[in-house]
Formats: structure tokens, C-alpha cells, sequence
């Protein structure tokens, strides 16, 4: 009987050293995040990608640049893809026109002649954008090519005309910010590796604080045209804190100039 009531005792002195701090472990509070007077996460900050989706949005290994007179200088680093599963269900036809793309990339990416990105390939360049969040809208400035635009809160408006940067109508459905982007030109690539879409394509986007310094970005691309299935891709971005951060400005049209009009030049003999 005195052993058993020992055994006893242990047993309590356990639970009173281990699975107490492991219950109060269990019942900490999520991060707060911050929100806005009406109790809606405010996603107002400078945030910016890390990583190499910009040159592929898939898993790639490293690569040489186009010229080998650079050495290191422009060559393509290895990275892990955002692309849910790896893989981008093209059609055939536009499977062989992402290949030509990328073998053409030097003359046909619409970033070599400062375009504006579009979307989602905005989101993911390597340069910071801002976003202003109030009750009606949301804006997005893009330090890229000075690019921005408007998150509509209110009723769903269609696209009046095709852009670069879309239509955009957002809503929440929780803590998430889901975006619906239409009436985007067909145009703009999704990175340097020749993945596009066209004019009809359709794209979901969702921004969720993980926490005030974190922001999980997804967004569902659905275009039967060029696509057997919709297909996903995600990535965090991450808020800019170093001191005075702020966008700046990268109006990158003059330095595509001679690119894009050198041809038209009278040529004197």
C-alpha cells in the first residue's frame, strides 16, 4: 500500500513539472496582427518577395547569362519554384510557345522594355511595392516601372478595357484578402522563363497576415485557352523595416529607349 501511494506521488510530481508547461504552451495566443478601425487586418506597409521566382516561377538550376562576356555577372540562380506541385498544365501549343519564349527572351520579354508587370508577376519581382488599405479601396504601388493599381471594395465592377495591371475586385472572406483580377491585356509573362497567359486568363488572389511582419501570398491562375486545369502558385512577402523604407522610383522607360526605337534612328552617312 505505502509503495502504491509513492507511485502515486511521482505520477502527480510528473504532471506537475512536464504536462502543466506544456498545457500553458498550448493555449498561447496566435501573433496579434494588426488591423483597422473596423476590425479588419490592415495589410497598410512596404512588403517585398524573396527568393528567384522572378526569373522562374518553377524549380530551376543554375544557368549562364546571355552573354558570356558578363562571367557571373547576369547568370541565372538556382531556386525553388512557387508553383503548387511544379508543375504548369500548358496545352501542347502553349507549352512549345513558353519554350520559344524563352529562347527569345532577349527581344520578346515585356520586362526588358519596361512594361508594366501585371499580375501576379508584380508581386514577386525583386523590387518593394506599397500597399494603402482604407474601407473602399486598396491601393498597390509597385516600385517597378511606377505600376499600380486599385483594389475595388465596394460592388464589382467588370473590366472596361483590357491593361496590363487589370481589373481588380476584392472582398474579405475572414482575415484573407481575396482579390479577383480580370480584364488583364494578355501581354505581361509570369517571370523571365517564358511562362505566360493570355487575355482570358482569370486570376484569385488571397494576402493573409501570418503575422504583422508576414504576409502569405496565393494565387489561382485559370485560363482555358492555354491551360488544361487551373493551377496555383504561393510565396510570403515580407514587410521592409529598415529605417525610412519606402518606395522609390525605378521609371526604367529610358533605358529601354534605344532598345525599343534605336531602329528608327535616321541613319547619316
Amino acid at each position: 500500500m505505502r509503495n502504491r501511494f509513492r507511485l502515486w506521488m511521482l505520477v502527480g510530481v510528473f504532471d506537475a513539472l512536464f504536462l502543466a508547461p506544456l498545457s500553458a504552451a498550448g493555449q498561447t495566443s496566435a501573433p496579434r496582427i494588426p488591423r483597422m478601425p473596423d476590425g479588419k487586418p490592415n495589410l497598410t506597409g512596404l512588403w517585398q518577395a524573396l527568393g528567384t521566382a522572378y526569373w522562374d516561377i518553377q524549380d530551376h538550376i543554375a544557368q549562364p547569362g546571355p552573354f558570356f562576356q558578363l562571367g557571373a555577372i547576369g547568370a541565372i540562380p538556382p531556386g525553388q519554384g512557387i508553383v503548387e506541385g511544379n508543375e504548369i498544365p500548358y496545352q501542347p501549343w502553349a507549352g512549345q510557345k513558353k519554350k520559344d519564349n524563352f529562347v527569345n527572351r532577349l527581344t520578346l520579354d515585356p520586362e526588358i522594355k519596361c512594361y508594366m508587370p501585371g499580375v501576379p508577376r508584380g508581386t514577386y519581382m525583386p523590387f518593394p511595392f506599397q500597399i494603402v488599405e482604407s474601407p473602399q479601396n486598396i491601393v498597390i504601388a509597385y516600385e517597378y516601372a511606377t505600376a499600380n493599381r486599385v483594389i475595388n471594395m465596394g460592388k464589382p465592377r467588370e473590366a472596361s478595357v483590357d491593361t496590363w495591371m487589370g481589373t481588380s475586385n476584392g472582398h474579405w472572406e475572414g482575415d484573407a484578402l481575396v482579390v479577383d483580377v480580370t480584364g488583364l491585356n494578355g501581354q505581361s509573362w509570369l517571370d523571365r522563363a517564358g511562362n505566360f497567359a493570355s487575355e482570358n486568363v482569370h486570376i484569385v488572389e488571397r494576402y493573409t497576415l501570418v503575422d504583422p511582419d508576414h504576409l502569405n501570398y496565393e494565387a489561382t491562375i485559370e485560363d482555358k485557352t492555354v491551360f488544361t486545369r487551373p493551377w496555383k502558385i504561393s510565396l510570403p512577402l515580407y514587410r521592409r523595416k529598415e529605417k525610412n523604407a519606402q518606395i522609390t522610383e525605378f521609371k526604367c522607360v529610358e533605358f529601354a529607349e534605344e532598345l525599343i526605337y534605336g531602329n528608327l534612328r535616321k541613319q547619316t552617312k
